[in-house]
């Protein structure tokens, strides 16, 4: 057994998202998101979920703060949701909103955890959405409009700021494929989504900064290293899968410019929608890059303009799926933190998630033996050690997630939580399961042992 000890500045944490935990979807004042309007269609979220109650967070967040407390969660990543704040999307602001997300932090400082905020976690206003949403350029503004407007109110309490969450998520699940709010099949218009996307970015950062020149920002990006499934060969649809998954995301944001395999596309489709600055603002300089990470992407050609290509689940011998059908592979997060390092000059990286759902039943009584989690933490933790050791600039890691929650289409089915979540007890209890307390002790002694294969 060896020791891994991090930076004594390493930032450790957990997340969740609003629409995923809070419930109260009516209340206070607060608008409809499209995720209430998707959820609520018949056959879109597996079982007829939805997120009204989901955990009760809204109410119970006090609660949940004083057991992050008690587990030694010292950080703690949440989003806001946008249709809370303005229920119309812009416009009259919901004072009560505020006030929720306001006792939030308080109570957070007030416990030693420090707050982590992403501004969008997919919740869009429906209103905004109704009014042409990621289609249309004003949205941008709108959503620069909510984040000067936290900013204003938060940010002499919150230092970290993340912008969007997962944008290449947003894209292909929503405006792609269809399995995710606002449910379109759209290919061949949903490289304007992606400059929308990036302009929001580039737009709330501008506004963030002229009103809060202390704060640090940041971008949420799914990211994942892309092979072919013939090991013995390259293939085209690997260079378009990584194009669309990873360069997409960065090059705007670090280089200033679209990557070169997608660029004639993403002029295509946005005819009219391209501004002469776009790209400058987009470019503006975040403080800090958040890397969403799970498992990597093994792909084969797709006859499809476009999208060339479909992913394909691994079947080598020894493979470990988890109940997403994901592959356990650590060693692709260090190809991530290295690929970042050589590719966009080693800017400062926060992994701001990482985790993994297993077959587990719902907690009753007692705590669950996720032995399979803490296996997953230690072996992509060894690797983020390893990409540190190696000069990555990595200033911190978010467990997903603090409580078992709604997975989006897949109800609460899939349990990625710390801590599980009794939904049939009127109390919705919550149940730490045996990962909780393996997290939270390497949280306070910053770092864990470690059995290295071989």
């Amino acid at each position: 057994m060896s020791r891994l000890e991090f930076p004594k500045s390493f930032l450790w944490g957990t997340a969740t998202s609003a629409y995923q935990i809070e419930g109260a979807h009516t209340a206070d004042g607060k608008g409809a998101s499209i995720w209430d309007a998707f959820s609520a269609r018949k056959g879109k979220i597996k079982n007829g979920d939805v997120g009204d109650v989901t955990c009760n967070h809204y109410y119970q967040y006090k609660e949940d703060i004083a057991l992050m407390k008690s587990l030694g969660f010292p950080s703690y990543r949440f989003s806001v949701s946008w249709p809370r704040i303005f229920p119309e999307g812009k416009g009259k602001v919901n004072e009560k909103g505020i006030a929720f997300y306001e006792d939030l932090v308080d109570t957070l400082l007030e416990n030693g955890i420090e707050p982590f905020l992403t501004l969008f976690h997919w919740d869009l206003p429906l209103a905004t959405h109704e009014r042409g949403g990621w289609y249309d350029r004003q949205s941008c503004y709108e959503f620069a409009e909510y984040a000067n407007l936290m900013v204003r109110r938060l940010g002499d309490r919150v230092k970290n700021w993340i912008t969007l969450n997962e944008p290449w998520i947003v894209l292909i699940t929503g405006y792609v494929l269809g399995i995710h709010a606002p449910g379109y099949i759209r290919p061949f218009s949903s490289l304007k989504v992606a400059h929308n996307l990036l302009l929001a970015h580039g737009k709330a950062l501008q506004s963030m900064r002229q009103e809060n020149s202390q704060i640090k920002i940041g971008i949420t990006n799914a990211l994942s290293p892309v092979d072919y499934y013939r090991v013995d060969k390259s293939h085209k649809a690997a260079e378009r899968a990584h194009a669309l998954i990873n360069t997409l995301w960065m090059d705007p944001i670090f280089k200033g410019k679209y990557p070169e395999e997608l660029v004639k596309q993403v002029e295509t489709q946005n005819k009219g929608n391209l501004h002469t600055d776009d790209l400058k603002l987009i470019s503006g300089k975040t403080d800090f890059l958040g890397v969403n990470h799970y498992t990597r992407t093994i792909v084969r050609w797709l006859p499809f303009p476009l999208y060339a290509f479909r992913p394909v689940v691994p079947s080598y011998e020894g493979v470990t799926i988890t109940s997403m059908n994901w592959e356990v592979y650590p060693q692709g997060l260090y190809r991530l933190l290295k690929w970042i390092q050589k590719e966009y000059d080693n800017p400062p990286v926060y992994i701001t998630e990482n985790g993994a759902s297993f077959f587990e039943k719902p907690a009753a009584i007692g705590q669950i033996e996720d032995k399979y989690r803490i296996s997953f933490y230690q072996d992509y933790l060894m690797h983020v050690h390893r990409a540190i050791q190696e000069e990555c600039d990595v200033r911190g890691y978010f467990a997903w997630s603090f409580l078992d929650n709604l997975e989006w289409h897949f109800g609460f089915e899939k349990t990625f939580g710390l801590v599980a979540v009794d939904r049939t007890d009127s109390t919705f209890k919550r149940h730490p399961k045996k990962s909780a307390h393996w997290y939270g002790n390497t949280c306070r002694e910053n770092g864990f042992a470690y059995e290295f294969a071989g």
